[in-house]
């Protein structure tokens, strides 16, 4: 039957991640993600598990990675700064492929800006650390309940593609307290790593096939593995040539297909009223809430409105939103920053659309001010 419990979206994600099965906390205090490392100093001990206070973000997120090598679930939490801190880390464990989470409670910004809420980390989770030669996934919560959910997605996704897994939270959401719904530990669908079927002798580190992750032997399990962040042949060694050792170019590769080779079952949008749609209204976190309710003033006012919510920020399905806008008149894009996924919208739709944006740049947006943007263009 589970149960219902009054939660802050905080304590809902850390919760979540308990569910999942987490159990190694790596973090360093930072507003608003501290809750989050205030509930796992208490929970984590209770669960059998290991909380470390580190000394600083980077420290925390090179941790996560270490005890995600010996075979345990593990996670952080951070804001926009700490989160700037962790990108060389999680750099890291792209070209690893580590599986492990990263919550970033988004705040304004720049620099240590404050402890309002923004959405202005979007770019940076997908294009944070360098290389170019990998995919990120990154889920968009707009309530409790979506923290306690998207957490343990978050775990299910990092463990099935062996990569970090971003829960790009906000303090609007992180702050929020409602009704979560918990279930039955039994109820809730949990994924594992692969583990290798073969023998020590047979297994070779990194071969798989280009559209999925490869098995993951811990240390300890009488496996060789050989760990570097460097491009590294099949059998897991840094190289300095691609000439020289050609099929590691397949290993590069396959960090990006294994996530555009899977878009569909990995992409999760939330539509209303499309079929009809003369406008479109797209947002994401807690401005959703706002737009959704905006949509259906629009309606009632007789305005062909419609709602689409990407729930996965990334990887954007290009595609699938282009076939969405296909039949609208114009989009409205509400996001608490001066666009950023504005101009992905864009890039999926084409020059001819006409595509506004509704931004703010601090805390989220009311509906009516989303409603006004939708009467403006509709």
């Amino acid at each position: 039957m589970g149960k219902k419990q009054l939660m802050m979206g905080d304590h809902a994600c850390a919760e979540g991640a308990l569910m999942a099965g987490c159990r190694y906390f790596a973090g360093y205090p930072i507003t608003p993600a501290s809750e989050i490392v205030e509930w796992m100093s208490r929970r984590m001990p209770e669960e059998d598990g290991v909380f470390i206070q580190m000394e600083d973000e980077l420290a925390s997120i090179c941790s996560v990675i270490g005890a995600s090598y010996t075979g345990v679930k593990a996670m952080t939490a951070t804001s926009g700064p700490g989160f700037s801190l962790m990108q060389e880390g999680i750099g890291t464990a792209f070209a690893s492929e580590i599986p492990c989470v990263i919550v970033d409670v988004q705040r304004i910004g720049p620099g240590s800006g404050g402890i309002m809420s923004m959405q202005g980390d979007v770019m940076q989770a997908r294009w944070g650390t360098h290389g170019n030669v990998h995919e990120a996934i990154a889920l968009s919560p707009s309530s409790p309940q979506d923290m306690f959910d998207f957490t343990i997605d978050a775990f299910n996704l990092s463990e099935e593609y062996r990569l970090p897994v971003i829960v790009l939270s906000e303090t609007a959401v992180g702050r929020l307290s409602e009704t979560v719904e918990i279930p039955d530990p039994e109820d809730i669908k949990i994924v594992n790593r692969k583990k290798p079927t073969v023998s020590p002798e047979e297994f070779i580190l990194l071969e798989a096939p280009e559209d999925s992750a490869p098995p993951m032997p811990s240390f300890g399990e009488g496996y060789r593995i050989f760990h570097t962040t460097h491009t590294r042949t099949l059998q897991g060694r840094p190289v300095l040539s691609l000439i020289k050792y050609p099929l590691t170019e397949a290993v590069r590769k396959r960090l990006t297909n294994k996530i555009r080779l899977n878009l569909d079952k990995i992409t999760r949008l939330e539509t209303e009223f499309i079929d009809d749609a003369d406008v479109i209204t797209l947002a994401y976190g807690l401005s959703a809430r706002a737009a959704r309710r905006a949509v259906l003033q629009a309606r009632e006012m007789g305005i062909k409105a419609g709602y689409l919510r990407p729930i996965t920020i990334w990887p954007f399905h290009y595609e699938r939103v282009g076939e969405i806008f296909e039949e609208a008149k114009a989009i409205v894009v509400a996001e608490v920053n001066t666009g950023q996924i504005f101009y992905e919208v864009k890039a999926s739709v084409g020059k001819d659309k006409n595509v506004v944006l509704c931004p703010k740049l601090v805390d989220t947006h009311s509906p009516d001010e989303i409603l006004m943007k939708i009467k403006e263009v509709a």
